[in-house]
């Protein structure tokens, strides 16, 4: 898109981070000042700890860069700031509670005489909103109040009202509408004009057709290739480089039992809540884990949500254990007596006391069976049935008193999965159930799965790591941009299939935009 190519803004050479594994392995990237790089890989291919490392927000293990020629190595956010590197990342990160003037110009408040100046503030806050096309939203009103897509622009713009000369953008139109997105391209477009260079985290290649200069793919933590865009036509054939080659599903097939019957533990109809979720239909027998892939906004934890009744359903039904009544839960208490149990992705915020003991988070949704006629716990028979759990789970703990904050993140699952085994629930839904949590860990979880499938429960697994599904399911349905596009058994699955159904959903105005593409 620019007739020639910028001085380089951004060198980095060899970039390794380590946590318990090496999750970037010596990448390569560089990113000139006046281009759009898009940054592309599957879940978990190290791109947004790549960004994380060039914004400051946590160290490299090993390795180099360079920014505007001079040695970088930033220590925290702040001196990333400081140096004109801004991130805005695919969380947000307004404190809602806060007005929007008092997000914008966070840790820049004007002051007089040591005073926040609020005239001040609001003024600039105008100013920064009216230059990002935000005039609508009011100074005053608390972030919290906005709509998703709105925040988004909101800390977008924040970013920009700052010095910028490298800006890291993480899926910045997941909660977009259309017009919002368009809005962000323009600016965009403006920003590459003035030099500065962006970085773009997108799985939806339509975009990166339409906006980005030059692609590169990381695959497993790694370095595979760069590429100007207009070299891919159509677009979806750089899925390609990012799938490559896997051993896992031989390998999982030659080590897997099922435990699958023919009894239907429960079907799913029509389930839907635009735009995140748009008419899902599948089923799950007894002793079957459901898996389902998909890349991060293709609407998986807002399935779960909606068939646990965390959210309300649009339309759709459920039908429980072959009942021919169909069902919609409109709160997770009604699911929890009808025998289901989700086990969320943040388990810290949605699924555990942490500052409470193993005893009392394993037996919290279950108190009713451990009372007696006057309403008191019968406390022997409580130790008595969580230090079996512990046991069959293989918590490690001094003991069932202690705080499960003070666990490990695998601990935390086991105690998060306890609870519901106690509530002698049937249909599990488990979010990203090995996120976080080291090899052994994994490994429990996975043994976990098996014993539950062999008790003839039916679990569906939202996963962002297929290695996993290839691992412990049975048949693994595929979702993008809403909807179930696909299903496969383990004898007809592959990564390279599933991982071009991931993209499916997102590539169909990708072909007609990449014409139009010039380097």
């Amino acid at each position: 898109m620019n007739d020639a190519p910028q001085p380089l803004r951004l060198t980095v050479r060899d970039l390794s981070k380590d946590y318990v594994v090496r999750v970037l392995d010596g990448v390569q990237f560089e990113l000139r000042a006046g281009e759009i790089h898009a940054l592309l890989g599957a879940n978990g291919a190290g791109k947004s700890t790549l960004c994380k490392i060039i914004a400051g927000l946590i160290p490299a293990t090993s390795g180099t860069m360079t920014l505007n020629g001079v040695p970088y190595s930033p220590a925290d956010k702040r001196f990333a700031e400081s140096q004109g590197v801004q991130i805005v990342q695919q969380e947000l990160n307004l404190i809602p509670t806060l007005s929007v003037a008092e997000n914008l110009l966070l840790g820049r408040y004007p002051q007089r005489w040591g005073i926040i100046d609020r005239r001040a503030l609001h003024a600039q806050a105008r100013v920064a909103l009216d230059r990002f096309g935000l005039t609508e939203i009011r100074t005053d009103r608390s972030a919290g109040s906005l709509g998703v897509g709105q925040q988004q622009m909101l800390e977008i713009a924040a970013a920009l009202d700052r010095n910028c000369e490298l800006l890291i953008l993480d899926e910045p139109t997941a909660a977009l509408s259309a017009g919002e997105t368009e809005r962000l391209f323009q600016r965009l477009a403006e920003l590459r004009k003035q030099g500065v260079g962006i970085i773009y985290i997108s799985h939806r290649l339509d975009e990166i057709a339409k906006i980005a200069d030059r692609l590169t793919v990381l695959r497993d933590g790694k370095y595979v290739s760069t590429h100007a865009v207009s070299e891919f036509q159509p677009i979806e054939r750089v899925i390609d480089l990012m799938t490559g080659e896997t051993q896992a599903a031989l390998h999982a097939l030659q080590n897997h039992r099922s435990y699958t019957t023919e009894r239907t533990m429960i079907r799913v109809a029509g389930m839907s809540r635009a735009p995140a979720v748009r008419d899902v239909s599948f089923s799950v027998r007894a002793g079957e884990r459901y898996g389902i892939a998909g890349l991060v906004g293709s609407g998986r934890t807002e399935l779960l949500r909606l068939i646990f009744g965390a959210d309300r359903a649009e339309s759709g039904e459920l039908f429980l254990r072959g009942e021919t009544e169909s069902r919609r839960f409109h709160h997770p208490q009604a699911a929890v007596a009808a025998g289901l149990a989700m086990v969320t992705e943040d388990r810290k915020q949605n699924g555990l006391l942490l500052s409470q003991s193993i005893r009392v988070n394993t037996t919290l949704s279950s108190l009713e069976l451990l009372t007696g006629a006057a309403g008191v716990i019968n406390r022997r028979q409580e130790v008595a049935v969580v230090e079996a759990e512990r046991v069959r789970l293989q918590i490690h703990a001094r003991d069932i008193e202690q705080s499960v904050g003070t666990l490990s993140g695998g601990n935390q699952q086991k105690v998060a999965v306890a609870k519901w085994l106690l509530k002698e629930a049937d249909v599990f839904l488990f979010d990203e159930p090995t996120r976080g949590i080291d090899v052994a860990a994994r490994r429990n979880i996975h043994q976990l799965f098996d014993q539950l499938a062999a008790q003839g429960k039916a679990l569906i697994i939202v996963s962002s790591d297929l290695e996993e599904l290839f691992e412990t399911c049975d048949r693994i349905g595929v979702m993008s941009a809403g909807r179930l596009v696909s299903e496969y058994t383990r004898e007809t699955w592959s990564y390279e299939a599933i991982m071009q159904d991931c993209f499916s959903g997102y590539t169909q105005q990708a072909t007609r935009t990449v014409s139009g593409i010039t380097s």
